[in-house]
C-alpha cells in the first residue's frame, strides 16, 4: 500500500515538481556536510561522549556497590543511590547535550532541539543536586568537596539560568547559559585526562606498584576536581569574549 501510494504520488507530480524536491533534498544533505565542516567537533564530541558513557556506566548497572568504581565507598548509607542516579541521570544529559550543541540540529529541526533541551534540563538539575548532597561524603579530603560542591551549584545555576533565558525569549543569553552548563557538565568526562596528569606530578609513584602516600593521592584528586570543570569554563568564557556577538 504504502510503495502504491508513493508511486500514486510522484505520478501525480509535474517534472517541475519533481525537480523542486529533489533540489530541496540536496539542499538539505549539502547544509548538513557544510555544517559538520563548519563545526568539526560535533561528531568526536558524540564519539567521546559514547566512548565514555560505555566506559563508566556498565559497572553501575548491576547496583552492587562492590563494583563501583569509586572504592573505597564511603560510609553513607544514601552514597551509593544517589551516585547511581547522578551517574545515569548525567549520562542522560551528556548524550542530550550533544544534540544541543550541534547548530544544524537547532536550525533545522527546531521541535528535537526543544524536546532534547528540556531532557536536558531536566536531568542536570536533578544530577547536580544528587551531587550536592554527596560531595560532603567525599573521602579525599576537602579540597575534593569543596571542588565538587561548586561544581554542583554551578551545574544547577548556569542550567537554570539558561532555562529561564529561554522561557524569557532572551536567545543570545540563553546560548551562553547554556554553554557554560555543558562546560561544567563535561568536566567528568575531561577528569580521566587530567587525573592522568595531576596522578603524574603528585603521585608518579601510582605508576610503578611503589607504596603510595594517601596525602599525596588525595591531592591529586583534589586538584583533578578544580581543574576539570574550571579549565572548561574559562575555555567558554574565552570563546564567548573572542565572538560577543552571538547571533539571536
Amino acid at each position: 500500500m504504502r510503495l502504491a501510494a508513493v508511486i500514486t504520488m510522484l505520478g501525480g507530480m509535474s517534472t517541475d515538481e519533481l525537480s523542486h524536491s529533489t533540489f530541496l533534498a540536496d539542499d538539505h544533505r549539502a547544509a548538513t556536510r557544510t555544517s559538520l565542516l563548519r563545526r568539526p567537533w560535533v561528531v568526536p564530541l558524540v564519539l567521546l561522549t559514547v566512548i565514555f558513557i560505555a566506559y563508566a556506566v556498565p559497572p553501575y548497572l548491576s547496583l552492587d556497590p562492590a563494583q563501583a568504581r569509586i572504592q573505597p565507598m564511603p560510609p553513607y548509607a544514601s552514597y551509593y543511590p544517589l551516585l547511581v542516579a547522578h551517574i545515569f541521570l548525567g549520562s542522560i544529559a551528556l548524550l542530550a547535550a550533544c544534540l544541543q550543541v550541534w547548530p544544524w540540529l537547532r536550525q533545522s529541526h527546531l521541535a528535537i532541539h526543544r524536546w532534547s533541551g528540556r531532557v536536558y534540563v531536566t536531568a542536570a538539575l536533578s544530577a547536580s543536586v544528587c551531587v550536592m548532597i554527596i560531595s560532603p561524603m567525599g573521602l579525599n579530603g576537602a579540597n575534593q568537596r569543596v571542588a565538587n560542591t561548586m561544581l554542583a551549584f554551578l551545574w544547577f545555576g548556569t542550567t537554570l539560568a539558561g532555562f529561564r533565558a529561554i522561557r524569557q525569549r532572551r536567545f543570545a543569553d540563553h546560548r551562553q547559559w547554556m554553554l557554560r552548563s555543558f562546560a561544567v557538565a563535561f568536566s567528568i568526562v575531561v577528569f580521566r585526562v587530567w587525573m592522568l596528569i595531576a596522578f603524574a606530578v603528585f603521585v608518579p609513584e601510582i605508576f610503578t606498584g611503589a607504596e603510595v602516600d594517601p596525602a599525596d593521592l588525595s591531592q591529586a584528586i583534589g586538584v583533578t576536581s578544580w581543574v576539570s570543570w574550571v579549565v572548561n569554563l574559562l575555555i567558554v568564557e574565552w570563546w564567548l569574549h573572542r565572538r560577543p556577538s552571538i547571533s539571536a
